[in-house]
């Protein structure tokens, strides 16, 4: 798959998980995070947690790099979506 053209979610399937907006938020901050420290920030289990990463997987907002078994979760701030949405997570703090 070309990594320019990022797979179709609908923005309402993103926002209509407060535990999926935690997370994106979370990764906007931090970059790069693994499921366990993503899971303790965040506050879910591991299970909720890995099936919001498959859907943020899926929206091309997030990556996940694998070093051996280990797997970091990477916010894609090169994507004009993720920039825009780590704006409004910072403008919304402020």
């Amino acid at each position: 798959m070309n990594a320019e053209i990022a797979p179709k979610v609908a923005i309402e399937d993103i926002f209509s998980s407060r535990g999926r907006i935690k997370i994106l938020k979370e990764l906007a901050m931090a970059t790069e995070l693994n499921i366990s420290e993503l899971c303790r920030r965040v506050d879910l289990n591991h299970s909720s947690t890995k099936s919001h990463l498959e859907v943020l997987l899926n929206s091309g907002l997030i990556e996940e790099k694998k070093f051996g078994r280990i797997k970091i979760y990477r916010y894609k701030i090169e994507d004009l979506r993720a920039r825009s949405l780590r704006s409004l997570f910072n403008l919304w703090e402020s």
